[in-house]
């Protein structure tokens, strides 16, 4: 199958769509993907029609050239003499920043889809934060993780501290965060932060395959399961299996159940359609 484009109506950010994989790729590699106004809103844009479009089984977050993301755009802040403001009152600044960052990590966060970032290399600030966010990580072995934000005077933004916290335990988000250090693909693999590594010259191929495998999933199973995930992080355990056995008995309704318990007995793969 041939991949289709499509228009996200600027050159910041690409789309495309193949075999219900949508491919998003932040394309601003002269300034290593740094995060541009125009890229935040298509980016928004992209992820609530994912949500809804059910052509798209799951979602690969990248970055064009030899970078993932560095997060914000430090140079244009430091001309601009405004980290976050510029002509914005302090506020609408505030609310601004509440929904990018709900519209962008929360929803790759909350998605009831599979979200896989693919880190062809460096990952900063607020691209570290979009990477945390997704629900799987695969890295090129000369990529590299590092919050950043200690170097140039923020505090962090799109989640991060909720991200890192959740996957490493508060001690060692803390030192990341204070001291923003160089995390190499071997320690994140170590640490949790990523899932694989893969060599540079493996990242594209190993990343079809790894959201193939989940486009030809169990969609319904895979929306319960996320929903399961994330209220377990926060959650108490009677509000969690409660959850669990609502969305235990729903999936034993589906279609892909079905076909799954059929294909169990044939000895075969089962053939999912998402009903």
């Amino acid at each position: 199958m041939t991949a289709t484009s499509l228009d996200t109506g600027t050159p910041d950010l690409l789309a495309s769509l193949d075999a219900g994989v949508l491919t998003l790729t932040l394309n601003r590699p002269e300034a290593r993907n740094a995060m541009s106004r125009e890229m935040n809103f298509a980016l928004q844009k992209q992820l609530a029609a994912a949500e809804f479009d059910p052509a798209v089984k799951c979602i690969v977050l990248t970055g064009a050239g030899k970078g993932f993301c560095a997060g914000g755009d430090v140079k244009g802040m430091a001309s601009a003499g405004d980290g976050t403001v510029g002509a914005l009152t302090i506020d609408q600044a505030i609310h601004v920043q509440r929904v990018n960052q709900r519209e962008t990590a929360g929803r790759l966060f909350k998605m009831p889809k599979p979200t896989i970032a693919a880190l062809p290399g460096p990952a900063a600030g607020a691209g570290l934060s979009l990477a945390l966010a997704c629900d799987l990580r695969i890295m090129a072995s000369t990529a590299i993780m590092t919050t950043a934000f200690a170097r140039v005077g923020f505090s962090g933004d799109y989640g991060g501290t909720y991200f890192m916290t959740q996957l490493v335990g508060a001690a060692k988000a803390r030192q990341l965060y204070l001291l923003s250090e160089r995390v190499s693909a071997d320690e994140a693999l170590a640490l949790g932060l990523t899932n694989w590594v893969a060599a540079p010259e493996d990242l594209v191929a190993r990343t079809q395959e790894l959201a193939r495998r989940l486009a030809s999933g169990p969609t319904v199973a895979y929306r319960y399961m996320k929903e399961n995930l994330n209220r377990a992080m926060a959650g108490e355990v009677d509000d969690c299996l409660d959850l669990e056995a609502t969305h235990h008995v729903h999936c034993g309704q589906t279609e892909d159940h079905r076909e799954a318990s059929r294909a169990f007995v044939e000895k075969r793969e089962p053939a999912f359609v998402g009903r």
